[in-house]
């Protein structure tokens, strides 16, 4: 599988431009997946449901399995958070499996930069940065892509991982 990921600040617009470019690369055949990273806690389970209640009582994995999805709940109960390739190694094969965050771990990856926001650039300090999606006119030896144009940004991910 290939790898490639997008990475910035919160609310630089990272989820925003991914929705639009899943969406063009499925709209040409290709099969996508995403892993995103995420720094505070979150629950897709909602309380008084039984799998909640299964996760209380103590159940280390719970699968919710329906008609048109299913996911499996891992509760880290004092363990370490698992690796990124751990993760990428669980998931179905398919033909690019696009990063959201993960700003720090080496892959390829695009940062989603908005000079308004005031927060440094990410690209200074991470090698594995290849291109700076921005809104704006910035310094930079990266090629930059246009954030508002994700025809842009798909066309240079799906080259840069050799799926064009």
């Amino acid at each position: 599988m290939k790898v490639f990921g997008i990475c910035g600040y919160s609310g630089s617009g990272k989820t925003t431009l991914l929705e639009a470019v899943i969406a063009l690369m499925t709209n040409r055949g290709l099969k996508v997946s995403l892993v995103k990273h995420a720094h505070h806690g979150f629950d897709i389970d909602r309380p008084g449901k039984d799998s909640w209640r299964h996760r209380e009582a103590g159940a280390g994995e719970i699968a919710l399995i329906t008609d048109k999805r299913w996911v499996l709940m891992h509760e880290a109960r004092n363990e370490e958070p698992p690796r990124l390739d751990d993760i990428l190694r669980r998931m179905s094969p398919c033909d690019l499996v696009l990063l959201e965050g993960f700003k720090r771990a080496a892959h390829p990856k695009i940062e989603v930069h908005r000079p308004i926001l005031g927060k440094p650039p990410v690209w200074t300090e991470d090698c594995d940065i290849v291109a700076v999606a921005s809104d704006a006119a910035i310094d930079c030896p990266l090629p930059r892509l246009d954030l508002n144009d994700p025809e842009q940004v798909a066309g240079f991910i799906l080259e840069h991982v050799g799926l064009k």
